[in-house]
């Protein structure tokens, strides 16, 4: 069988094995959030010192994981191909599995992490232990992770096209024009299983083709807003991390140091408001659809919070993606300038701006905007928020150029806690 074949079949297979443990990892991570907290608008009956001993045995469970096999730290799709074309990493059936234990056990105990990220990785390591048996070339193996990684998105976050396009932005950009229709099968088909037992985000208000010009204007109001909540962002972010790698990294008890650290920090926020915590999941989709209003100084303290929440996760080594935790942080800035606005008599509607702060915040700080664009397209149908985050997300991305990349610097901070 020639590779082009052995290909087209990998790409099936890889689609519906990736589509099918994906979604099981997706129901995993549901049942046991509902396990621990039961339903999450009644997460504050539970008393004080179980907030703090789900997330710290969790993660120090998790940590435990990451030192029996450092597979199971999140990484990048991109860096697990390149792992695997250098011979850096090899990635068994048990890797896998510990990989979905460690992230489900993460996220459903409220640290600021999605099943995005773990989703692609999972589907990486499908399409690896795939190739063990069609033994392609070094080019065409990289493809198929690719197609793994379409279909961990699609099947997650049941959007078929945008887990193509963030597989093709991600890893897959060299290879389009030859390959892409591998991906799209792959990804496709992951979708089609997942669509029957996950529920994606939705926008229950579309006008479809419709365009406001009242949005499109307020646009470039929000873009210096959201701008600079980018660069609040990637500031404390980076502070938070530089601070917590310094004073508590090179101990010999750093898992004890990474499970308290992490437990009492997503317990207190836990306390706080359950919005400050876990993926971002139910923020996005009640913000998106009218379903949360919060006062003015709750969604900027909430903000703020999920930051704080978002850089301990990463060094506390939970394992998850940060797609979704950033979209929920987009959807409160979006929705609270919305707000503002609204004071002064602009008659914006806030779940506008909160879909549109989600893409482009995910766009630019992940260096995403075509997955950002493709994503506005797939969940809201509507042209008010398309035509804004294809805007908005080419001028703060221009206007944040000579920035930091943020996933590698988050990679960064992982290699050096784990040499240190």
């Amino acid at each position: 069988m020639d590779e082009l074949k052995k290909l087209f079949l990998g790409s099936i297979i890889v689609g519906v094995i990736a589509g099918g443990l994906v979604t099981l990892y997706g129901i995993l991570c549901k049942v046991l959030q509902y396990f621990f907290y039961g339903d999450f608008e009644n997460i504050e009956n539970w008393p004080i010192w179980y907030f703090y001993l789900v997330p710290t045995l969790s993660i120090f469970i998790v940590n435990l994981l990451i030192k029996y096999d450092s597979s199971v730290r999140e990484y990048g799709v991109a860096e697990i191909a390149e792992m695997i074309k250098s011979g850096k990493i090899i990635l068994s059936i048990k890797s896998l599995i510990l990989k979905i234990i460690a992230s489900t056990l993460s996220i459903a105990s409220g640290f600021a992490v999605g099943n995005e990220g773990p989703s692609a990785a999972i589907g990486a390591m499908v399409a690896y232990q795939v190739n063990r048996f069609l033994k392609l070339s070094k080019e065409k193996v990289e493809v198929l992770i690719s197609v793994g990684a379409a279909s961990g998105i699609s099947a997650i976050f049941v959007s078929p096209i945008t887990g193509i396009a963030f597989a093709l932005e991600n890893i897959a950009y060299k290879f389009f024009k030859d390959f892409a229709t591998f991906i799209i099968l792959g990804g496709m088909i992951a979708f089609s299983i997942g669509i029957y037992f996950l529920t994606p985000i939705s926008f229950e208000y579309a006008s479809g083709k419709l365009l406001e010009w009242r949005y499109i204007l307020s646009l470039f109001l929000f873009i210096p807003v959201i701008s600079v909540f980018i660069y609040l962002y990637l500031f404390l972010n980076k502070r938070i991390l530089e601070f917590l790698r310094e004073k508590f990294s090179n101990s010999k008890f750093d898992i004890l140091f990474f499970s308290l650290i992490g437990g009492f920090t997503i317990g207190t926020l836990l306390l706080i408001s359950p919005y400050a915590v876990f993926s971002g999941h139910e923020v996005v989709e009640f913000l998106m659809n009218n379903k949360l209003h919060l006062p003015l100084y709750l969604l900027i303290l909430i903000i703020i919070l999920r930051i704080i929440a978002s850089s301990v996760s990463i060094f506390s080594n939970a394992v998850g993606g940060i797609f979704i935790a950033l979209m929920s942080i987009g959807a409160l800035i979006g929705y609270g300038f919305a707000e503002v606005l609204n004071i002064f008599n602009f008659n914006i509607e806030p779940f506008y701006f909160a879909s549109i702060g989600a893409a482009i915040f995910i766009g630019v700080n992940m260096k995403l905007p075509f997955t950002a664009v493709v994503l506005a397209v797939e969940i809201t149908y509507d042209y008010n928020v398309v035509v804004p985050v294809g805007i908005g997300v080419a001028f703060v991305s221009h206007i944040m150029s000579y920035h930091f990349n943020i996933r590698k610097f988050m990679l960064f901070t992982r290699e050096k806690n784990e040499n240190s």
